[in-house]
């Protein structure tokens, strides 16, 4: 089994929310509920709250150094559409791609766009142009899709998409392999909920039993869901989690691949 390890975008700033939807008194909720429920420190409190007057929401640059120092390539799902508590303009997104870009990272769209043919494949022409790469990925924001999402973005030209979350191997739709995964940060220590709600040895435990589960199902591809926000000391147990995982699939000799490696190695087997 390979892990494949790729990350979503959904914030860069905190002002982008301003005025346009409720995620910032949802933030402030959210950091009550897990100071007061004991789930974080106070220094994580405060490191919060230094994150949002500098107005960062997002730790991009400090997740490709650790991951290239650990030899984990870099797999980014960034938006070119606005969508639900997601607000940063394509001429943000446009300046991290281009470090993304130079970094050698892997590059695909974060999608908004899930209900018809035409606005799945709108979007794809906007990352299209905006990019100038015509191998594109694809997860949905909050993996939404209806029955014929798969297939519509299939027909629009994308090559692979991570959208499907079960235990299954990767598959095709049409000319577009789909690659479930199976782990996604936030279901993991959040456990349902809209806050943390678990300690870091609970998801930890919780974790393994996932791992496991997809080793006895003979997965030849582990997929891993880590949002870049909490690559931060202001979301601790998070950054300790994602951390303790890299290292654990080092020591237990599982190779880390990107999307469009395992492609060339699942074309090779056909």
């Amino acid at each position: 089994m390979k892990a494949i390890i790729s990350h979503d975008i959904d914030h860069i700033t905190v002002w982008e929310h301003l005025f346009r939807d409720t995620i910032i008194p949802k933030y402030m909720m959210r950091m009550q509920i897990e100071l007061f429920s004991g789930k974080i420190s106070l220094r994580e409190y405060t490191l919060r709250w230094a994150d949002f007057f500098k107005n960062k929401w997002q730790n991009i640059d400090e997740l490709i150094t650790f991951n290239n120092i650990n030899n984990v390539p870099s797999s980014f799902f960034i938006a070119v559409n606005k969508g639900v508590g997601l607000n940063y303009s394509n001429a943000n997104a446009l300046l991290w791609i281009e470090q993304m870009k130079y970094r050698n990272c892997e590059i695909g769209i974060h999608g908004i766009e899930f209900n018809s043919f035409e606005t799945i494949k709108n979007e794809y022409t906007i990352f299209e142009n905006l990019t100038q790469q015509k191998h594109v990925g694809i997860r949905m924001h909050y993996v939404r899709n209806n029955s014929q999402t798969l297939i519509n973005l299939s027909n629009a030209g994308y090559c692979y998409d991570s959208t499907e979350h079960a235990f299954k191997n990767p598959y095709k739709i049409g000319n577009m392999w789909e690659f479930p995964f199976q782990i996604m940060d936030g279901w993991v220590i959040e456990d349902g909920k809209k806050w943390q709600s678990l300690n870091l040895k609970t998801a930890k435990q919780n974790t393994l039993k996932l791992i496991e589960k997809a080793q006895q199902q003979n997965l030849n591809y582990l997929g891993i869901d880590f949002h870049d926000r909490y690559f931060s000391h202001a979301f601790k147990t998070w950054l300790d989690w994602y951390m303790w995982l890299v290292e654990y699939l080092k020591t237990n000799k599982i190779e880390f691949v990107n999307f469009n490696t395992a492609i060339v190695e699942l074309e090779k087997q056909k």
